[in-house]
């Protein structure tokens, strides 16, 4: 349930963003407006021609008396044109997205942008761009209409085919229509199109609560066209979270870290590993960690120049200006 209120939210951050940035709402109306015309073009040429196609359909009802010829063609008619309304919110976006792949690439580019980390693209050219994201959309249409396929039978269903069916439905084509807007940012992570419905197979509400709102919505005449560009900046959001961007920290300076590491590995006594205050290792550095300690006072007999101690005597001898045994 957290995840079906999450994917909701993420409709309402994209919807949010573009209202901020106005700009880009508009350049992405640009497409989905082209969109629009051809789709309504097709769709009345469905409303015209679908009794005709139901009688085509059902040629073993034409000996059948009235009212029942009439209520299984009307009920074809009713089911063909749904299905034809929920192909075409599904192929809306697929389509919109292949006229308008530059137009919501930046507009994905840019929401990135500004949420602070936007993941560097592929340096493909455009005609490769169009025709990975036209090869994605076939694939996901395909598994889209054995679904729709398989809806569609069900719908003749009594009272199933009325009720649950068609909410079954509208969740699947959510899905669905999650998956197409979220390839603008997938694939500027070149993430291939199995692994995308692989990961949002494993957020299914995720998905789910974010598309099925705007299958409804496109149902409306004319939302689909302004709703399009946040719906875009909301699949981005929703991107980030299902795959972080792990930012790697700058390396270190090879200087000073290879010149700290020589430092610290380096065995007793040897150059690059001197103790408190003796010379060696690099000039003006004194050896070993933290400020090295005053000078100690010369010793009774010491030559004049030569290295002073730190440590005590410990005895008479030639072991007085050694440090203690054990250090």
């Amino acid at each position: 349930m957290r995840d079906l209120v999450a994917g909701m939210r993420y409709l309402g951050k994209g919807q949010r963003w573009v209202a901020r940035n106005g700009r880009w709402w508009g350049f992405g109306l640009i497409p989905a407006l082209i969109a629009l015309v051809l789709y309504a073009a097709v769709l009345t040429v469905l409303a015209l021609w679908s009794g005709d196609i139901a009688a085509w359909a059902t040629p073993f009802a034409d000996g059948w008396g009235s009212p029942w010829q009439g209520l299984l063609r009307g009920l074809f008619v009713a089911l063909l044109f749904a299905g034809g309304l929920t192909l075409s919110v599904l192929t809306f976006t697929a389509v919109t997205l292949l006229i308008g792949d530059p137009f919501y690439e930046s507009l994905s580019q840019k929401v990135e942008e500004s949420e602070g980390h936007c993941p560097p693209g592929s340096d493909r050219p455009l005609w490769q761009e169009i025709w990975i994201a036209l090869r994605d959309s076939v694939h996901v249409l395909l598994r889209a209409a054995v679904f729709g396929i398989l809806l569609f039978v069900l719908g003749f269903v009594p009272f199933l085919g009325q009720t649950l069916i068609p909410a079954i439905g509208f969740c699947v084509s959510g899905f669905f229509l999650a998956v197409e807007l979220t390839s603008v940012a997938m694939q500027r992570r070149d993430i291939p199109v199995r692994e995308r419905l692989r990961l949002l197979r494993g957020r299914k509400a995720l998905a789910v609560g974010f598309g099925t709102p705007i299958v409804l919505l496109f149902l409306i005449p004319f939302i689909a066209v302004v709703l399009m560009p946040g719906a875009v900046a909301g699949a981005t959001l929703l991107v980030r979270e299902l795959v972080p961007d792990e930012e790697q920290p700058p390396a270190p300076d090879r200087g000073e870290g290879d010149a700290g590491q020589d430092r610290a590995d380096a065995p007793y006594g040897q150059p690059g590993g001197q103790p408190y205050g003796q010379p060696g290792g690099q000039p003006g550095v004194p050896g070993g960690f933290g400020p090295a300690p005053a000078q100690f006072p010369a010793t009774p007999g010491q030559q004049p120049g030569a290295p002073r101690s730190p440590y005590p005597q410990s005895g008479p001898g030639p072991s007085a200006g050694r440090p203690p045994a054990g250090w």
